[in-house]
């Protein structure tokens, strides 16, 4: 790793970590623009000064059901990886002619409104330019730096989304299950291409970032927590079980509509569109809360979720909870995005309503509800306890050992679970999430391939 052709990799990390922050920045300025077009400022044009009324959301669904079938049927990549499916790295690095049907996909679901993030779309453009950026080298390469390129790709576009370079590389790493020799190939290529990428969001100097607060999700504001005690750890216990047995039943709907959707997407991509703006509407009627929170992955909606928790009641995080798991859940198997905000606004919401329970303070129900949900959709361990650590960091420590112990159990919760198939499901289906959406990060290709000609330096790493 000395070697002159690490350094040089290293330097080629760099420029591809720039360049990935700057599309990422792009890719996620474009959606919240349309977001805020679609959802703001047209229906003040049309004269809806207090916001648009409740059936405004439908047709932008079903034009986001049109768009995302035809790009899924008629451009190559099929639109990206299914969302129901996990995040998987079998495909190996994304294609970067395949990023034309995957960023148009994710365009359409994200910025019309439907139930599902960006991270995936993102991994898989970090991918895909880092091939890209080899595929313009043209020159003879060991086989094992295209994919460790890819990779670095991808650390940078993720750590764009969560603001963390760290977050970053521990979903990637521990998602695709790197080990041995392959781990310092990966990571320290990666680890710079966040470093660099993320200079583009803070700015460096006299130099300004880009602005990122309309979609970058950080740490959220809750109340000093210092220390739990007995009667806390078995809250989270019980609240680790209900949210890890509520999300298998989500993903199961999602697996459901992936069966009924896959051979007629055409057909029923706008149908579940305009379900999921019925949706949205009926939660309006019976909670009076605003429709949207049914509608978007969640991701900007979050903090104020948890600033706000006195304003909802019971009945109404019940019903956002069912009304909008509904939804995610036919997203999941219809449309193209991530699956990860949405579980982890829902696990928030599960625990500020069970904040309501004597003897849990709000402070860790929130970040075990986080913790849990996210586990539960990744089955990621690590990356869930760092992702609900992180949020909740303002409030103190005393959170940690509830998230890392309702993590455990959600995880535990989550493949027993996985275990009991109902008749008729595929035995593939719903198996344990890698790393990279849709084509992937490509490090997990990278742990596969033989890198007899590994630019650390001459010899033969093991695979």
């Amino acid at each position: 790793m000395a070697s002159k052709q690490f350094v040089v990799l290293l330097i080629l990390a760099g420029i591809v970590g720039f360049v990935v922050s700057l599309a990422a920045w792009g890719f996620l300025e474009l959606t919240y623009q349309i977001q805020q077009g679609v959802y703001v400022h047209l229906p003040t044009d049309f004269g809806y000064h207090h916001g648009p009324p409740d059936w405004w959301a439908l047709p932008f669904l079903l034009v986001a059901g049109v768009v995302t079938a035809l790009a899924c049927t008629r451009l190559p990549g099929n639109g990206g990886h299914i969302p129901a499916e996990g995040l998987k790295t079998d495909g190996g690095p994304t294609p970067p002619f395949d990023l034309v049907g995957i960023m148009l996909a994710a365009t359409a679901t994200i910025g019309l409104g439907v139930v599902l993030g960006p991270e995936a779309p993102l991994i898989a453009l970090g991918s895909g330019l880092g091939v890209l950026a080899i595929k313009l080298l043209r020159r003879d390469l060991p086989p094992t730096v295209p994919m460790v390129i890819a990779a670095a790709g991808s650390f940078a576009a993720v750590s764009f989304i969560f603001g963390s370079p760290l977050i970053a590389a521990v979903i990637l790493i521990e998602a695709t299950g790197l080990g041995g020799p392959m781990v310092p190939l990966v990571l320290v290529p990666g680890l710079l291409a966040a470093g660099i990428g993320s200079l583009v969001s803070i700015g460096m100097g006299q130099l300004t970032g880009l602005s990122t607060s309309a979609f970058a999700i950080g740490a959220v504001h809750l109340p000093q927590f210092p220390r739990p005690d007995i009667a806390e750890f078995a809250w989270a216990i019980a609240l680790a079980v209900v949210i890890a047995v509520v999300t298998a039943v989500v993903i199961r709907g999602g697996l459901l509509t992936l069966r009924i959707a896959r051979p007629r997407m055409l057909l029923v991509l706008p149908v579940v569109g305009l379900l999921i703006g019925v949706l949205a509407i009926l939660f309006h009627v019976t909670s009076g809360k605003d429709a949207q929170e049914v509608l978007f992955s969640g991701q900007s909606a979050l903090p104020g979720l948890i600033s706000g928790a006195g304003t909802w009641s019971l009945s109404a995080l019940a019903l956002l909870i069912v009304f909008k798991g509904v939804a995610y859940s036919m997203s999941l198997g219809s449309f193209r995005g991530g699956p990860t905000f949405p579980g982890m606004f829902l696990g928030a919401a599960a625990g500020i309503m069970a904040s309501h329970l004597p003897g849990l303070p709000i402070t860790p129900a929130v970040g075990v509800g986080i913790g849990v949900a996210t586990v539960s959709v990744l089955r990621l361990p690590l990356s869930a306890v760092v992702i609900a650590t992180l949020l909740t960091i303002k409030s103190g420590a005393g959170s940690e050992p509830l998230i890392i112990v309702g993590v455990v159990v959600g995880y535990v919760v989550t493949m027993v679970l996985a275990q009991v198939r109902p008749a008729g499901t595929d035995a593939g289906a719903g198996a344990a999430p890698a790393a990279a959406a849709g084509s992937g990060a490509g490090a997990g290709a990278a742990a596969e391939a033989a890198p007899a000609a590994a630019p650390g330096g001459g010899a033969p790493a093991a695979g």
